[in-house]
């Protein structure tokens, strides 16, 4: 990610944390930061805004498809499930430290969700029956085996590189069994991926 962006308002402003972790960081309104920022970048919205669920799909969604994460200064499952299904890439703590929230972009920026483990443990429970019913054959019979190495690995939340290193293809290789593995699996992102998986009793983990 080339920049970081905060969308303030008079009542919200970034949280001092953030600011430390991103020096270089740019505070500022929603019609200052949606024309500027684009796909390099990545946008952080608290929950405190009002509308934060609008302007996370409006990001997520544009021309531009910004990266978005979101902060909140009282996680919950329901409000998780609400910012992932927006298209959000990341939800934290707003208070988190700022080692984290740097370790949040490294995550997005190699294509992984970040919500930690322990809020996706919870949230794979909450949500995973919200998935839509999935045919009797076991998911990984519909893979290659390649393509089965690559899910379960990106499901534990590997990035595209860590896969790449562990199996010995490249990233554009990786991306493309991913792309495979999503449209034969009828999942948008690797979070659905893990909840598809979780549903179906394949053993997944998160970072």
């Amino acid at each position: 990610m080339s920049r970081q962006f905060f969308v303030s308002s008079p009542s919200v402003r970034a949280p001092q944390r953030w600011q430390q972790a991103f020096p270089d960081g740019i505070a500022a309104v929603e019609g200052e930061v949606r024309p500027i920022a684009n796909s390099g970048d990545l946008v952080w919205v608290s929950t405190s805004l009002p509308g934060w669920e609008r302007l996370v799909r409006l990001l997520a969604t544009s021309e531009r498809a910004c990266p978005v994460a979101v902060l909140s200064y009282a996680p919950g499952d329901d409000e998780g499930i609400q910012a992932l299904g927006a298209g959000a890439r990341a939800y934290c703590h707003a208070l988190a430290v700022p080692e984290l929230l740097r370790e949040v972009v490294q995550v997005v920026r190699h294509g992984g969700l970040w919500v930690g483990a322990a809020l996706m443990s919870r949230i794979l429970g909450a949500a995973g029956r919200a998935l839509p019913a999935v045919a009797d054959e076991p998911l990984l019979q519909l893979l290659t085996d390649r393509e089965a190495e690559v899910a379960r690995a990106a499901a534990t939340g590997q990035s595209n590189k860590e896969i790449a290193a562990v199996l010995g293809v490249t990233e554009r290789t990786v991306k493309a069994h991913l792309a495979a593995v999503f449209e034969k699996l009828g999942v948008r992102d690797r979070l659905q991926l893990i909840l598809r998986l979780s549903q179906q009793g394949v053993p997944v983990g998160a970072r």
